[in-house]
């Protein structure tokens, strides 16, 4: 410990980068844990376990189809923990995509992401892209039959974008199918270069988050806000989180194996085969509409609606307020109730009595497997919003707000049903 002339105490090194990352002093609601409940601490703690345990497996793993699997078998049997690097790798992975995916959800439901916060949004929205194309690129890897059928599937998805998808899967894959072209294209960019791209967009995020203040808080009084120094407020709080999550993953990896079925077999392909858990919705989606609406027109459409969520005319913004008022609390419990059954039950009709196919096969497959089950999912919700409006006088921010749950809440449906409910042929088991 130093000090300075004055005789103050002067930070130490860590306590300079700690102040890198935050401001001296912060306002004390900022500390409860139901504000962020430290989804962001949690994603970069879990990116800083995914890159060291990545760099353990690299010593083992081969990148080629003759090799792969049989470096994951040694890697587990004759490696000194092995096995555990692997199982907290694995968790890890599929931990960071639910962690980021309600990260986000948190972000925006405490309305933290308009105004001088919207740029941040988007190097958010990126970086959940980032992620996804993290875990996606090495479930590949391990080169067995879980792994192979599952990337076949989600190229094969790429392909039913008309005019650019055959070639854009091509690129994916290395080639026209799945072979040891895909396996070192998904090597290079889950080592290298996805890795290097989140570290900047991950820095961005943080030097924003700075920029704007910190927390999205409810505006007060500034004479009646209370500020607390970060050290050791806060960081008592980040240095518990950050080990009971490294305590929680290094007991469950103990227990718990990374899957690992028999070598990939292009001949012999598994009944059902099934795209990554994070990737079922969209191809529940894909069982039941035309393919320009499921696999272009509605995934575009999100996209740009999701990125376009900070720049909508709204009128009544209450930043840092959890779903900005009490009726836009009400309209997001029953919205994603409502849209969460809507869909399952809608699902169900489709596979069993709604045989649109058949019906309408002489409009042709674009009006009768894609234009009326959209138009029989879209009226509803449609219906629903102008009641919200014109009976409780909902404003642009619940309407909004509602359109992002029933998205949401849809496509989680979709992807439970796809993920418990599908069995061989993806057929409905119930």
């Amino acid at each position: 410990m130093t000090k300075n002339n004055s005789g103050n105490r002067l930070p130490s090194s860590i306590e300079k980068f700690i102040l890198h990352l935050h401001p001296p002093k912060i306002d004390k609601r900022a500390l409860k844990f139901t504000r962020t409940f430290g989804l962001g601490g949690i994603n970069a703690l879990l990116f800083v376990i995914l890159c060291f345990t990545g760099l353990v497996l690299r010593f083992s793993y081969v990148p080629t189809v003759q090799h792969a699997y049989d470096s994951i078998v040694a890697l587990q049997s004759d490696t000194v923990f092995g096995q555990f690097i692997r199982n907290l790798h694995h968790i890890s992975a599929k931990l960071m995509v639910i962690v980021s995916f309600l990260h986000l959800i948190r972000t925006y439901y405490s309305q933290a992401i308009y105004k001088k916060r919207a740029e941040n949004w988007i190097y958010g929205l990126i970086m959940m892209f980032m992620v996804i194309v993290s875990s996606f690129t090495g479930y590949l890897l391990p080169w067995d039959q879980l792994a192979y059928w599952a990337v076949t599937v989600i190229t094969q998805i790429i392909e039913y974008v008309p005019y650019i998808g055959h070639p854009i899967a091509n690129l994916v894959r290395g080639g026209e199918t799945v072979d040891g072209n895909t396996l070192l294209n998904f090597y290079n960019l889950h080592t290298g270069i996805v890795p290097i791209v989140f570290i900047f967009l991950m820095s961005m995020h943080f030097w924003l988050v700075r920029k704007a203040g910190g927390v999205a808080l409810p505006e007060i009084d500034k004479s009646k806000a209370e500020r607390v120094f970060v050290i050791p407020n806060l960081l008592w709080l980040e240095i518990m989180v950050a080990a009971l999550l490294i305590a929680g993953l290094f007991v469950f990896s103990t227990f718990y194996h990374a899957p690992l079925l028999e070598q990939a077999n292009p001949l012999n392909s598994p009944n059902p085969s099934k795209a990554p858990w994070y990737f079922l919705g969209a191809q529940e989606l894909l069982l039941h509409l035309h393919p320009f609406f499921s696999a272009v027109l509605l995934p575009l459409a999100v996209g740009i609606f999701f990125f376009y969520l900070p720049y909508f005319k709204y009128s009544n913004l209450n930043t840092g307020v959890w779903f900005n008022s009490a009726l836009g609390k009400r309209m997001t419990i029953h919205s994603a109730i409502f849209s969460f059954v809507f869909t399952f039950v809608l699902t169900y009709l489709l596979e069993h009595f709604l045989h649109f196919d058949l019906w309408f096969a002489s409009l042709g497959s674009w009006f009768a497997t894609g234009l009326v089950p959209f138009l029989i999912y879209t009226i509803p919700f449609i219906a629903y919003l102008w009641y919200w409006k014109t009976k409780h006088g909902a404003k642009t921010e619940e309407i909004v707000m509602t359109i992002t749950t029933i998205l949401m809440s849809s496509y989680i449906c979709m992807m439970l049903i796809s993920l418990l409910l599908r069995g061989k042929g993806m057929l409905m088991i119930i």
